[in-house]
């Protein structure tokens, strides 16, 4: 079991800076994968980012490339996301999940584990 709990987000002005992180526990040994997606409302959860737990390498959806940035810190288990210029469209609930075996970056169905979510507003 993996257990992962969301911090950070609120509301912002269009333009804006905010950051999301999640820590992880348990079986963090495990891990494969982290990433975070996100929820609007009455829409479907989609993919926003990715990264290996053990490689650099990272994955973006089209509509966040060059805006946002997730990192890891493997010491503290943690994952951040760094979500800059942000727009009204950004709203919504972030989530994080965890992969423990390889499977896809951005299909939500290979992620086993899942934080409470966290909300993002952006307003005009």
């Amino acid at each position: 079991q993996v257990q992962l709990v969301e911090f950070g987000g609120g509301t912002v002005q269009a333009g804006g800076s905010l950051s999301v992180s999640c820590a992880a526990s348990g079986r963090t040994f495990d891990l494969w994968r982290m990433g975070w997606f996100r929820q609007a409302p009455g829409k479907e959860r989609e993919f926003v980012a990715a990264i290996a737990w053990r490689m650099d390498t990272q994955d973006y959806a089209d509509s966040v490339k060059g805006r946002f940035t997730i990192s890891r810190d493997n010491a503290k288990n943690t994952v951040s996301l760094q979500m800059n210029a942000l727009k009204p469209e950004d709203t919504a609930v972030y989530y994080c999940a965890a992969q423990l075996r390889a499977g896809s970056w951005e299909n939500d169905q290979d992620y086993e584990y899942w934080g409470q979510g966290t909300q993002v507003t952006v307003s005009f």
